[in-house]
């Protein structure tokens, strides 16, 4: 009897210590599963309440130049940023932060930037974004091809379409201002382009307004892109749609709406 009372004693210690293990095991499993749950949730996620009036394709297919939206009409211009192009193609549209500039063609060498909200569009896209997510570009991400990838890769798993911003210095940029002639008839890319001017700009301090969509192509973004981008240099002398660029290597930060 001695012998069966020990060896009964001794399964149950055994017993005690597998359940205090195993409870032990759940406990640090549920921390962990918690910390982890916690990393995550401080982690901000990208938003995308980004809104479009009008299609480019009508523009440029249907010559429907007239503005769709009247930039005066917009109720809320606290945090509001936009891109577009000035009714019957006459200039670019750009608005940081709530206030909205105009650019027009002055010469074939200058370009006339004005702040106001009294402008029309065509077509134009717009967000509400108090916050912003701060990342520095990568060395290897120099020009736009490289950026429209990297952009792809970052909002894999994100709400698109969005806007986003660059700013750092510009080792040389081009962009263009459409200024298509007064009465002209448009029923084709082309004939939409007519008048515009290109400009280059070399080693200035600039930022970028960006919209990113894989869905919107003929609708906010070229056939062959995925992004609309306008680019104005910090001094204001110079705005428009940007068509070539090369980042300055460690100088470029790029912002994703958080808020």
């Amino acid at each position: 009897m001695l012998f069966i009372t020990i060896n009964v004693d001794h399964a149950v210690l055994i017993f005690k210590r597998k359940v205090q293990m195993t409870l032990r095991g759940v406990i640090i499993i549920f921390m962990s599963y918690l910390l982890f749950a916690g990393c995550q949730t401080k982690e901000p996620q990208m938003i995308a309440s980004v809104k479009i009036v009008g299609q480019m394709k009508n523009v440029m297919w249907k010559g429907q130049l007239y503005g769709t939206i009247k930039l005066d009409t917009i109720a809320n211009k606290s945090n509001l940023y936009g891109l577009g192009p000035v009714e019957y193609l006459t200039g670019e549209i750009l608005i940081m932060d709530g206030k909205s500039y105009k650019s027009t063609v002055s010469s074939d060498t200058t370009i006339k930037v004005v702040e106001t909200y009294d402008l029309k569009a065509p077509f134009f896209s717009y967000a509400n974004i108090s916050k912003w997510k701060e990342q520095v570009i990568p060395d290897s991400i120099q020009t736009i091809e490289q950026l429209e990838i990297h952009l792809n890769q970052l909002s894999n798993n994100s709400p698109r379409p969005f806007m986003f911003k660059v700013s750092g210095t510009i080792e040389q940029a081009t962009i263009h201002i459409v200024n298509l002639p007064s009465g002209s008839k448009v029923g084709s890319p082309a004939e939409a382009h007519l008048g515009q001017r290109f400009y280059k700009i070399q080693k200035e301090q600039a930022e970028i307004l960006g919209f990113f969509s894989t869905a919107h192509k003929t609708i906010f973004t070229h056939h062959d892109t995925y992004l609309h981008m306008h680019l104005i240099t910090t001094d204001k002398q110079k705005m428009g749609h940007l068509d070539k660029v090369l980042f300055k290597k460690g100088t470029m930060i790029l912002f994703l709406p958080i808020g």
